[in-house]
């Protein structure tokens, strides 16, 4: 794997933390986890309880999602004797991705979101990883065409450490921006009527970025782009 692969995975969630759905609700994942106010996150002790909570949050996803991966990467070795046909297919599954998220059509189906558990009736020592990981589960509408993408690249890998890789880094990718975010809660609710407008921006680059994936997948040339800058190899 190379670092080309490990950058997009990356990118990926962090794309994933910025979508329209899931950056304005951020305050109100970060009031859920510690059953606070945001005025009330200003104390220093509950700071502490927001960071502690937030990284059990992202625990709980990043289990999620790492087991997606290995799961999808298992499948893909099954199928490995139609290996460039499967490539192809979720090639073209991701250009569609990109094309909703661009916004040139709008599939209803990315809209609906399962919900397994409720936040408000979680509760106890390990209740912000079972958050985490209704969240993961739940697929909210804007993270699933992006998360979808990184799953069928995954499925891709020869090997189910590098599948596993990927999406460890997808989750970092979506953990890093939401840990930051909890931890200093109250400026970025002071500041985000500023970064909203930047919204569709993201979800534009988002689409962009998606399409040119599936394009180089298709055409088998995603590895080529590693030759630009390999210096971290798997």
């Amino acid at each position: 794997m190379n670092n080309i692969s490990v950058l997009l995975a990356f990118s990926a969630g962090l794309l994933s933390f910025l979508s329209p759905c899931v950056l304005p609700l951020v305050p109100a994942y970060v009031s859920y986890l510690t059953n606070s106010s945001i005025e009330e996150l200003k104390n220093d002790k509950t700071k502490l309880l927001t960071l502690y909570r937030s990284l059990g949050f992202v625990l709980g996803f990043s289990i999620i999602f790492i087991l997606m991966g290995i799961s999808i990467t298992s499948l893909g070795k099954l199928l490995t004797e139609h290996k460039d046909l499967f490539r192809k297919i979720g090639a073209v599954i991701i250009i569609v991705f990109g094309l909703h998220t661009l916004g040139v059509f709008k599939v209803k189906l990315f809209y609906r979101e399962k919900r397994f558990l409720y936040f408000d009736k979680i509760k106890g020592p390990f209740s912000s990883v079972i958050m985490g990981m209704a969240f993961a589960a739940g697929w909210t509408p804007c993270i699933g065409p992006i998360l979808s993408s990184i799953l069928i690249y995954a499925s891709s890998m020869d090997s189910i450490g590098k599948g596993v890789i990927l999406l460890i880094m997808y989750s970092l990718g979506l953990a890093v921006p939401f840990v930051l975010t909890a931890i200093a809660i109250e400026s970025f609710t002071r500041n985000f009527k500023k970064l909203s407008k930047y919204l569709n921006v993201i979800s534009i680059i988002s689409g962009i970025l998606m399409i040119i994936m599936g394009v180089m997948i298709f055409l088998n040339k995603l590895a080529a782009l590693s030759q630009y800058g390999n210096f971290i190899n798997f």
